[in-house]
C-alpha cells in the first residue's frame, strides 16, 4: 500500500489518480464527507491489521438524504473494499439492515469462524433510524465483539468523521454497545483536504 500514498503535491501530478484518496496511508487527501465514510471500514482493517487483528467489515444499511450518494460511491470502490474484506451489502430496509448488523457481531462466535471480529456500519436516514429501533435495541441486547464493533451512521468535518469513526469503533468494542454518528447534510456533502496517518490516533 505504500506506493499508493499520496500528498496535495502528488495528487496534483499527472500520474495521481482520484482514487488515490482511499489508498494513501500518509500525507494529505482530499475527502467529502460521504468519501471518508467510505475509507472509514478500509481505515479500520488497516488499524486493525496493524495491530495484528484477522478482522472484516460489513457496511449495510438504506440510502436516503443526507447519505443518498453513500451506497453509491461503496458500490463505485468495490474492489477496494473487497480487498481489504469489507463486504457491502444494502439492505431491503432499514430494521433488516440493522437485523444483519447484529448477526455480522455473532459470526466469530461460530466454530468455522474466519476472522476475529467483524466491524460493522449500518447507514440511513432519520426516519430510518426510528423505524430500526427495534431491531437496534435488539442489537444492544446481543451486545458487539470485543474485535468487531458496531457503528451507526445517521445523516463534524470530514477528518472529524474519520477520527470519530475509528473512535467510535473503538467505544462499541469497548462497551459491547452500538455507536452511533449523526451526520448533516453540511457535512455529508462538504469537501476538504485531510490528514490521513497510521500513527494520527492510539
Amino acid at each position: 500500500m505504500a506506493g499508493h500514498a499520496s500528498t496535495l503535491e502528488s495528487m496534483s501530478s499527472p500520474d495521481a489518480q482520484l482514487g488515490d484518496r482511499y489508498v494513501a496511508v500518509t500525507g494529505h487527501v482530499l475527502l467529502s464527507g460521504v468519501q471518508a465514510l467510505v475509507r472509514l471500514p478500509v481505515d479500520q482493517r488497516r488499524a486493525d491489521a496493524a495491530a495484528g487483528l484477522r478482522t472484516a467489515g460489513f457496511v449495510t444499511g438504506y440510502p436516503g438524504s443526507p447519505l443518498a450518494g453513500y451506497d453509491l460511491e461503496l458500490s463505485r470502490r468495490c474492489a477496494l473494499l473487497e480487498e481489504w474484506g469489507v463486504v457491502h451489502q444494502p439492505g431491503l430496509n432499514e430494521e433488516l439492515a440493522a437485523t444483519a448488523i447484529a448477526g455480522s457481531q455473532l459470526a466469530m462466535l461460530q466454530p468455522d469462524h474466519t476472522v476475529d471480529g467483524v466491524s460493522s456500519y449500518w447507514y440511513g436516514k432519520s426516519p430510518g433510524l426510528d423505524r430500526a429501533s427495534d431491531a437496534i435495541r435488539h442489537g444492544n441486547l446481543m451486545g458487539t465483539g470485543p474485535t468487531g464493533g458496531v457503528l451507526v451512521l445517521v445523516g463534524d468535518d470530514p477528518q472529524d468523521l474519520l477520527d470519530l469513526g475509528l473512535h467510535g469503533v473503538a467505544l462499541s468494542r469497548a462497551s459491547g454497545l452500538w455507536v452511533g454518528v449523526r451526520i448533516p447534510a453540511s457535512v455529508a456533502d462538504a469537501s476538504q483536504s485531510v490528514v490521513v496517518d497510521a500513527e494520527r490516533l492510539t
